[in-house]
């Protein structure tokens, strides 16, 4: 079996080595240097290769843990191939901002928000949704929110543009909460959008 000592050690050489441990993992060092973990097992009647990590961000514990993991869903009949893919899909899908903007309707109406507030959320993301709603949250930026937002303007929708502004932010904190983004591109756009014009009752139409 595989020891720490013998990982951190181990040199590369012209060609790739491989370290084995123990039940398929094993260490992968490539003629630059780098050391990454595998695991080979089969499934279906084919021979397939999981990869695990790099070492030592992945240390030799971590690694077994996660070949254990894979052998239980070898146990349940589950390719841990098509796992691991699965869980990307569902991970990416969870961090639009269409899936966070929901989230936070949702949480919103525990709260006992009225219905017409609610409904009022939903219509104003929905200017947003076409755009942006597939894109990952963390990835967007200030003029895209602002692309949007001139959309809404150009319909005369000054008032509602600079409530879609306020909604959004709302949604991009919660996925800062919710370590799904770093920031909230729509302070960017304080002063941005068009300041709708007040008419007082005594004022002559």
């Amino acid at each position: 079996m595989l020891n720490d000592t013998r990982a951190r050690n181990a040199k590369p050489a012209d060609r790739p080595i491989k370290l084995s441990d123990s039940g398929g993992l094993h260490l992968l060092i490539q003629p630059n240097g780098s050391k990454l973990w595998r695991l080979a097992y089969r499934f279906g009647g084919r021979q397939k290769t999981l990869a695990i990590g790099v070492y030592p961000t992945v240390t030799l514990k971590h690694a077994r843990e996660k070949r254990d993991e894979a052998k239980q869903l070898l146990a349940d009949n589950i390719d841990p191939s098509t796992q691991r893919r699965l869980e990307k899909l569902t991970a990416a899908s969870s961090n639009t901002f269409r899936a966070v903007a929901e989230e936070v309707l949702v949480k919103l109406e525990r709260e006992g928000r009225a219905d017409v507030t609610l409904a009022k959320k939903w219509w104003l993301l929905a200017f947003a949704y076409p755009a942006i709603g597939e894109r990952p949250i963390a990835e967007i930026t200030a003029p895209e929110v602002l692309a949007i937002l001139r959309k809404v303007e150009a319909r005369g929708r000054y008032e509602s543009a600079r409530r879609l502004r306020s909604t959004c932010g709302i949604v991009f904190r919660y996925a800062i909460a919710t370590g799904r983004a770093e920031r909230d591109p729509s302070i960017d756009l304080r002063g941005a959008l068009t300041t709708p014009k007040v008419i007082h009752r005594g004022e002559v139409l």
